[in-house]
């Protein structure tokens, strides 16, 4: 179930103003608040008691001195994200794209078991951008492959993002929290797409996740993966003789 009413803010309106439309075909300014409450599943106590019948506990518990409940519930989860807090989605009349991201959240997790609360905050800033140019030349030629000097199509792209998570735990008698996990994630995805026909693609990519834990029990991991691909085209094409 909901916890508080969500929402989603857009804006667009900023290309209405005269000096921004000549460069820009859209400015998007984005805003957004999700929330939830839910429980795993809960049970009937079976020491429940309500002599007088007025829907009030009545028995104590000798271990922990509280009233039995009707209900023995588990565990209670509270989750809450902006997503984004402030994001900016920008395109040029050329075709050149830009994005930005500030994204927060956090989860709470309550055990009515041991009585501890698990609390993970997390922050993440995403940047991204596009540059496209049609009618683009190699420097060099490739063996055994014709350009189309009219179908050739450059997309430059890059994404990059960082993100922060931490995790800390606290018992409910004791003021203090103490750190149980997190880590640090970097990620950075740059692209060369270059269309040389309208049968061939060739596509340049290069990929990198850099993560970093917050505790000396984990060792930092990064993966990495990079290459050229080919993209070949083998449908028959819809143009009719003579046209």
């Amino acid at each position: 179930m909901h916890a508080l009413p969500n929402w989603r803010v857009t804006y667009t309106g900023l290309t209405r103003i005269p000096a921004l439309t000549d460069v820009f075909s859209n400015i998007t300014i984005t805003h957004a608040y999700t929330s939830t409450f839910s429980m795993n599943s809960f049970t009937s106590a079976l020491l429940y008691y309500d002599p007088l019948h007025l829907g009030q506990p009545a028995f104590l518990d000798t271990i922990s001195g509280n009233y039995v409940p009707f209900f023995l519930i588990p565990n209670l989860t509270i989750q809450e994200q902006f997503a984004p807090l402030i994001g900016f989605d920008i395109t040029t009349n050329s075709q050149t794209s830009l994005r930005f991201e500030y994204a927060k959240s956090r989860q709470l997790s309550l055990s009515l078991y041991d009585y501890q609360l698990s609390e993970v905050n997390s922050s993440a800033f995403t940047f991204g951008g596009s540059y496209r140019q049609k009618g683009v030349k190699l420097p060099f030629k490739i063996p055994f492959i014709k350009a189309d000097p009219e179908n050739t199509d450059l997309n430059i792209s890059l994404d990059f993002s960082i993100r922060n998570d931490l995790q800390t735990n606290s018992r409910l008698d004791q003021p203090n929290a103490y750190s149980t996990g997190g880590q640090k994630t970097i990620n950075i995805q740059p692209n060369i797409d270059y269309i040389i026909n309208n049968r061939i693609d060739l596509k340049l990519y290069f990929e990198q996740q850099r993560i970093t834990p917050y505790i000396s029990t984990s060792a930092p991991i990064i993966n990495t993966r990079a290459g050229i691909e080919v993209r070949i085209s083998i449908a028959p094409s819809t143009t009719t003789p003579g046209q």
